[in-house]
């Protein structure tokens, strides 16, 4: 009996690992196929960390009975080499500080959520646009890069973003107007700071109709660093446009409620329409800073994570900061799930990447995102 009960509970384990590691091979895949066909597979990508760790507990379960079944895992971690490299940082060595290195060029990029003005609306909580402003002062940053940037129209909001930002010391600024909210009393989109003169700057709109549409233009600014034209990007990209009803959805589909295939129906509807806008946007993301004549830094929340098609299309040859000079796994996004980076920094091999840093703060949605810079030299 025992025997039979060994033997059934193996055959089990057995298929479970295989389960684990074809679902683990196809969220590997998403990264190179394009969501607008495949945009399924982009649904199963969002689970990759945790078949990560399915695929690693079965590989030393079989490790721990001398079983060739652990060779399937083996295979699955080289294979998916690339992907986990995008998940997982691995410069523990490295220690961030706040002074900056001698010449070296300091970005921020930082998904603000309107400066936590959309705190108002609830009269128990407190706005923290002070605190950010303090904040992004104390980080002592050269560019500025932000998204969901918001700029009052209205003189029932007091303040004025873009002339508290140049006594901080930015006197230098492009922002754009992607949206209008609260019967124009404010704008809202991308917006780029800095200590430096800007030289030059340019907007791209990306296409759809804004009903369904929820990204920010993709805009850049020059700058003379050290003698030379560098540029600096920053967009966001397609949101899922995720409601108060979405999150309570997700609730009730983890709580195992009789509604949950309604539930779970809505909430793939929406990421699946997201992938596909955030496919296309990541072609033209590429191909417009492919055209860059100068030594480029691209910011931005791109609402995706590290094993997406979007993350390696952008990325192609350029460098992730946190890649270079992070560790662990890098969360920049504060709610769903723990393993969430979708807030990136990336720069082309003509710079070298001194520090990497993700504050944990909650002012907003996402956590800031810091990246120290320096030009290589000009012969290598």
């Amino acid at each position: 009996m025992a025997f039979v009960f060994r033997k059934i509970s193996k055959r089990l384990l057995i298929i479970i690992h295989i389960v684990v590691a074809s679902l683990f091979l196809l969220a590997c895949c998403n990264a190179f196929l394009n969501p607008m066909t495949w945009w399924f597979l982009s649904i199963i990508g969002l689970g990759f960390p945790f078949l990560l760790v399915g695929v690693v507990f079965f590989g030393l379960f079989w490790l721990l009975f001398l079983s060739r079944w652990g060779w399937l895992s083996l295979a699955c971690l080289v294979l998916g080499y690339s992907n986990i490299r995008a998940l997982i940082g691995f410069n523990y060595g490295k220690k961030y500080t706040k002074t900056k290195p001698a010449n070296s060029l300091r970005v921020m990029s930082w998904n603000v959520t309107w400066f936590d003005e959309q705190t108002k609306a609830d009269k128990s909580r407190k706005s923290h646009r002070n605190d950010m402003l303090e904040y992004i002062k104390q980080q002592d940053a050269d560019i500025l890069c932000f998204q969901e940037y918001l700029e009052p129209n209205s003189i029932k909001i007091p303040y004025n973003n873009r002339q508290d930002l140049a006594k901080m010391g930015y006197p230098y600024a492009m922002t754009v107007s992607d949206y209008i909210g609260w019967k124009d009393q404010f704008h809202s989109g991308v917006a780029i700071f800095s200590k430096y003169p800007i030289l030059d700057s340019s907007r791209y709109i990306y296409p759809g109709p804004k009903n369904f549409r929820a990204a920010e233009s993709l805009i850049y600014v020059d700058i003379n660093f050290q003698g030379e034209k560098i540029r600096i990007y920053t967009t966001h990209l397609q949101s899922v446009l995720f409601q108060p009803k979405d999150y309570a959805n997700l609730s009730r589909i983890k709580n195992g409620s009789d509604s949950m295939y309604e539930a779970g129906r809505s909430i793939i509807n929406k990421l699946g329409m997201g992938y596909m806008f955030r496919g296309q946007q990541a072609d033209i993301v590429r191909k417009q800073t492919d055209l860059s004549p100068y030594p480029h830094i691209l910011c931005g929340d791109f609402n995706d994570i590290p094993n997406s098609y979007t993350y390696f299309h952008i990325k192609g040859k350029r460098q992730d900061a946190f890649r270079v000079a992070g560790a662990g796994i890098g969360r920049t996004f504060r709610h769903l799930s723990p393993t969430l980076r979708i807030d990136y920094i990336m720069a082309d091999k003509r710079f070298e990447v001194l520090q990497y840093f993700t504050d944990i703060l909650d002012y907003s949605d996402h956590y800031p995102v810091i990246t120290d810079f320096s030009l290589k030299n000009k012969e290598n």
